[in-house]
């Protein structure tokens, strides 16, 4: 059954993140997180995200340590842009 519910969160977040705005997406990043880091984070060989839901959980993780009031729609349009860029998951 955890299985079930594991799979279930992973299809609504690949789909969610299907329909993200990519453009919107990396507006917000270029706004709100290339003052803390470059995209070497994304690309260098020990990153620590290495799933569709961790790089939500990152993004969100980020979202509220830097106090960020966005709605789900703009954390989805940035992990849409962040997978589409850098992941491909």
């Amino acid at each position: 059954m955890k299985f079930f519910y594991a799979s279930a969160v992973f299809v609504l977040t690949l789909g969610s993140s299907q329909a993200a705005d990519i453009d919107n997406g990396d507006d917000l990043h270029f706004t709100n997180c290339t003052g803390c880091h470059d995209d070497s984070v994304y690309t260098r060989e020990n990153r620590r995200v290495s799933s569709l839901p961790r790089l939500g959980a990152q993004v969100r993780f980020c979202k509220d340590s830097l106090g960020l009031t966005w709605f789900e729609d703009e954390v989805e349009d940035v992990i849409g842009y962040l997978n589409q860029t850098y992941y491909h998951f």
